[in-house]
């Protein structure tokens, strides 16, 4: 077989969408966008960066529908709104941020301070005199 795997073929279509919400995150930053496009971004932006969504994902298929139809169709809705040579720019800017290196050891830190702050948090209501 010279194609990808079905399972490679995912993950560009995840990466891929995760580049153009990024770009409608950039878009809508943007003074150079119009007003319209840029609320329509932040919307779409947010929805698809979001870990909350209308149909939860762990519902057999319906979970991922509107992952699969809404995102698409607001970055669509995004880019007709926005001038060609303008969401080139994003979108160049988007994917040069995609192909940085990420930490994981920044990673590791953050997450390491929400343990700590919801461990205090515990601790102030287990040692709490209402409780």
């Amino acid at each position: 077989m010279t194609g990808k795997s079905l399972s490679e073929r995912i993950g560009d279509l995840g990466l891929r969408l995760a580049i153009e919400a990024h770009t409608a995150w950039l878009a809508a930053r943007d003074p150079r966008v119009p007003w319209l496009a840029r609320l329509l971004a932040i919307a779409v932006a947010a929805y698809a960066l979001s870990p909350i969504d209308l149909i939860p994902d762990f519902i057999p298929l319906f979970g991922w529908l509107d992952d699969l139809i809404i995102v698409p169709l607001g970055l669509w809705a995004v880019r007709r709104l926005i001038h060609a040579p303008l969401w080139a720019e994003l979108h160049g800017a988007a994917e040069a941020a995609s192909e940085r290196p990420s930490s994981r050891v920044g990673m590791a830190v953050i997450l390491l301070l929400w343990a700590g702050l919801l461990y205090l948090i515990y601790w102030g209501v287990r040692t709490s005199p209402w409780h």
